[in-house]
């Protein structure tokens, strides 16, 4: 079994067993996680603003195995504002200390926007699908 850790004040947690994603969810923004051979693929589904971003950077800091990739599977993420964009990228600065790299996937809509307009492609790689994403971190472990 997975461990989940305990939820912040107006998140609500299910715990479930380790062949499922582990789920947290508030009133504007649903967190799911799945531990995969070398990465964390964690979901992002509703909105992240400045209400709802400590939440995200909380649930990444207790979900994130060191030394795994991190793929944030955008699916469905339906807004994104500064502060999201900031929580993904002290992420990929946390990744890198540990010699690993975030992955972004499946972004569509105002986020996919976001992330073009502030030339997030430079820094961090963006796939159209999260099963891209996910055939990079393989080969990138493969070869490693």
């Amino acid at each position: 079994m997975r461990k989940v850790y305990g939820a912040r004040m107006g998140a609500s947690w299910q715990h479930e067993s380790s062949s499922r994603p582990a789920r947290c969810t508030t009133a504007s923004l649903d967190l799911t996680h799945q531990y995969l051979p070398g990465m964390s693929v964690i979901a992002i589904g509703g909105e992240i603003d400045r209400t709802t971003s400590p939440q995200l950077a909380d649930y990444v800091q207790r979900v994130r195995r060191p030394g795994d990739h991190v793929v944030f599977d955008l699916t469905e993420l339906g807004f994104m504002d500064s502060s999201g964009l900031h929580v993904l990228l002290v992420s990929a600065q946390q990744a890198a200390a540990d010699g690993v790299r975030v992955h972004l996937a499946a972004a569509q809509g105002a986020p996919a926007r976001l992330l073009q307009i502030t030339n997030v492609g430079a820094h961090l790689p963006v796939y159209v699908t999260v099963e891209q994403a996910i055939t990079a971190v393989l080969t990138a472990t493969r070869t490693h």
